[in-house]
């Protein structure tokens, strides 16, 4: 048992999910980039939601720990949907919150923890992620939530970035408040990974508040891929691509079927415009137009990259004054 000075209480992790010992003993999972994403908390737009479920549907997920829900769930304030089909249930899937090994579609390896966020042990759930960062020597966590803001969809999705890679951060935020938030379980996971001596990005999508409840998939495209970009991983993305390309046809729609819609968002343009000024921001992502690459360019993109490193590899080093195309990533 562990005992933590701070909190007077014992935390050991032991027990608290179980785990595949012969995949967390293969050396080639140690250093790879973890990804997070909790549901639960905020998810506005269903960010993480949909972003989770495209990683889930990657071929050949392997879950490398499963943590036991029935010690970090409160059943009855979440409690889980089935089906009543005429005279008898079905389509009961118990919660579920893993550590995955994933490969994106160009083969390079990852994990992913995601799931529900717990509703309890949050100190001994913290520890046992730690813990097992520690063990696999894992390189960088980012994780990726959303929240709903007064920002207009006819603007380049926000995201406000936090953590300790000024790499990663460091003209990219366009909402850098300093205001108390309800903690979620990433950002505990946040201090006490910094605390470790990890390093961590975390990265908040700002979704229209007025689309934060039904799905908006330009949102979930957008986490993935800054996700995407601070891991040196191509993440996928066409599916919500195409159906964003949807969804935003449908607000087109509802949007010129009402003057005071139009006005609002109207409004929330110019309060947008004025904030934003003529500010120039990094991002890992857009391009001139500030909108974000295609899945083709960021393939062609990484293409590159490889064969660099591979011509490096077999001539020695590159000149010094060539630039990489996923600055700011590991």
């Amino acid at each position: 048992m562990v005992f933590d000075e701070t909190y007077g209480a014992l935390l050991d992790p032991a027990g608290l999910y179980r785990a595949d010992e012969e995949l967390l003993r293969d050396p080639s999972l140690k250093g790879l980039n973890l990804l997070m994403a909790f549901t639960g908390f905020a998810d506005a737009g269903h960010v993480v939601r949909q972003l989770s479920g495209e990683l889930l549907d990657l071929p050949g997920a392997r879950p490398v720990a499963v943590f036991d829900a029935d010690q970090l769930l409160d059943y009855r304030s979440r409690r889980p949907h089935m089906s009543f089909v005429e005279d008898h249930l079905q389509d009961y899937t118990p919660p579920r919150l893993a550590l995955y090994l994933l490969e994106d579609p160009l083969g390079t390896p990852f994990l992913f923890l995601g799931g529900f966020e717990p509703d309890l042990q949050w100190e001994r759930f913290a520890r046992a992620v730690v813990s097992l960062v520690e063990r696999l020597d894992v390189n960088l966590v980012t994780w990726v939530h959303s929240i709903p803001m007064p920002v207009p969809h006819t603007r380049p999705v926000g995201v406000t970035v936090h953590g300790n890679r000024p790499e990663l951060i460091e003209g990219i935020s366009v909402w850098k408040p300093t205001v108390e938030v309800p903690a979620a379980i990433g950002h505990v996971l946040e201090l006490k990974l910094i605390g470790a001596g990890r390093n961590v990005a975390g990265y908040v999508i700002h979704v229209p508040h007025y689309v934060a409840d039904a799905e908006y998939p330009q949102a979930a495209v957008a986490g993935m891929e800054y996700l995407g970009a601070a891991a040196s991983l191509m993440l996928p993305t066409d599916r919500l691509r195409e159906v964003g390309r949807d969804v935003a046809r449908q607000i087109a729609e509802q949007v010129a079927a009402s003057e005071d819609v139009q006005q609002v968002v109207k409004n929330l343009e110019e309060r947008y415009d004025e904030y934003s000024g003529n500010t120039v921001r990094r991002s890992l992502l857009a391009d001139e137009n500030d909108e974000l690459p295609s899945a083709e360019s960021l393939g062609a993109a990484v293409e590159a990259y490889l064969a660099q490193e591979l011509f490096q590899q077999e001539d020695g080093p590159a000149s010094s004054d060539g630039e990489g195309p996923h600055a700011g990533s590991d």
